[in-house]
């Protein structure tokens, strides 16, 4: 019998993650348009820092990201 793998969701610091490097911004650029440092930034990429919640909203500003929850159904999903 085939064993049920769930899906976890990705968590939210990984999805940035994945959205800033598919920009195509460089770092400096990121840093000139909300004026999170570039040292801030890469210790973040590289998981060795938390963002504040005022850097995420202007990353997520620049970027042009939604913060969507997900569906009921969606999260039942992955609880089964």
């Amino acid at each position: 019998m085939k064993k049920k793998t769930s899906k976890k969701p990705i968590p939210f610091s990984e999805q940035l993650k994945e959205r800033i490097d598919s920009s195509g911004l460089s770092r400096y650029r990121i840093w000139k348009e909300t004026g999170v440092a570039q040292s801030t930034l890469s210790e973040f990429m590289s998981g060795n820092r938390a963002l504040s919640m005022g850097a995420i909203d202007k990353i997520v500003g620049l970027l042009d990201l939604e913060l969507k929850p997900r569906t009921l159904s969606e999260s039942n999903k992955e609880k089964k």
